[in-house]
């Protein structure tokens, strides 16, 4: 039987602002398997951001638990968990997230310098994402000079440096034309048939039925699966 590449069991969120309590996740469990590209969808507010941010470790939980490949990491410290974040996941924002003053090249070896990759083995492999990504004719521009489509593919290639199992898009086409989006979603597709574990938070639905495993979200619980 496949083993679950994250467990997620009655996970609960909550914000506290002085001496009100605001709830957002009610007790989430949820089971993503190696290798699956699902999708997690829902209405604005529905607490699906703030699931996406505890999956990917920028988030701890209120309450419940969470295994990443059968480990539990809500009792990890801080500096593990940040170790595990930049070498187990890739992450793509919808805000694409790039250094504006850094040139594509760099904004691609990012995670591997806090890896502590050496500079010719990582610029190696970054430029090598790059020509897959196509943007080899660009390595050297800064993200002001990209377009969106093209800025998101950056950050797909930063994403991949350090070789993730997983990859996390939070609205990943949200900010792009309907071509760029398409172009987006194509390379998140051939992640996923390499073998990539790829999680995506959108609240179109044609967009999350490209996606084999789709989970809706409505007022911090799970409404579909």
């Amino acid at each position: 039987m496949k083993t679950s590449v994250i467990t997620l069991s009655n996970i609960t969120k909550s914000y506290f602002l002085g001496e009100t309590t605001i709830e957002i996740l009610h007790g989430i469990s949820l089971k993503i398997y190696p290798g699956e590209f699902a999708a997690i969808t829902g209405p604005s507010g529905s607490g699906k951001s703030t699931l996406l941010h505890i999956i990917g470790l920028l988030d701890v939980a209120t309450s419940g638990t969470y295994l990443l490949h059968d480990k539990d990491v809500t009792k990890l410290k801080e500096d593990r968990q940040a170790d595990i974040r930049n070498h187990e996941i890739g992450f793509v924002f919808q805000s694409f997230n790039l250094l504006q003053r850094a040139s594509v090249l760099e904004n691609v070896t990012l995670p591997a310098v806090y890896a502590g990759t050496p500079t010719t083995i990582r610029e190696d492999r970054a430029k090598e994402l790059l020509e897959k990504v196509g943007l080899s004719d660009h390595i050297y521009k800064r993200p002001n000079q990209l377009s969106g489509g093209q800025q998101q593919r950056v950050a797909i290639a930063r994403a991949l440096m350090n070789d993730p199992s997983i990859i996390l898009a939070d609205e990943p086409t949200g900010n792009l034309d309907s071509k760029s989006g398409k172009d987006v979603m194509e390379i998140l597709r051939g992640l996923n048939k390499q073998g990539k574990t790829v999680v995506i938070i959108t609240h179109d639905p044609a967009l999350a039925n490209q996606a084999r495993k789709v989970v809706t979200i409505r007022d911090g619980l799970i409404a579909k699966t």
